[in-house]
């Protein structure tokens, strides 16, 4: 049997800006993604903490250490600046290793340029 896990989240990131004009995806601290083990491309899922909005996009990089949490496109308009957002990423494993796994959380601060990671 194989089961999908939460396999990391960031929690309450803060939004920097919405862009519509834009092809669509999430910009991302690369910090913030290498810490969630998150890369670009990968599919996400997102809930805004503000509204109850909730919707699937995926990461592109955003410059390392600036504390960038775009969201692009047409998910724009479900956010604003300065919402607090959560994003999850899943993984698929099979039962045993799922029974024994932890995801990483990350909970950022100071404007998402710092994060405490937990297991």
């Amino acid at each position: 049997m194989r089961r999908t896990m939460l396999k990391s989240k960031i929690h309450m990131a803060v939004v920097t800006d919405s862009l519509i004009e834009y092809e669509g995806s999430l910009a991302l601290d690369r910090e913030l993604m290498d810490a969630a083990n998150m890369i670009p491309y990968e599919r996400i899922f997102v809930a805004d903490v503000e509204n109850g909005n909730r919707f699937d996009t995926y990461l592109i990089e955003a410059e390392r250490h600036s504390g960038d949490v775009i969201v692009n496109g047409a998910a724009a308009r479900l956010v604003e600046k300065g919402d607090r957002i959560i994003l999850f990423a899943y993984t698929e494993m099979d039962d045993e290793t799922a029974r024994q796994y932890r995801p990483i959380k990350i909970f950022p601060s100071n404007g998402n340029r710092r994060f405490e990671v937990k297991r």
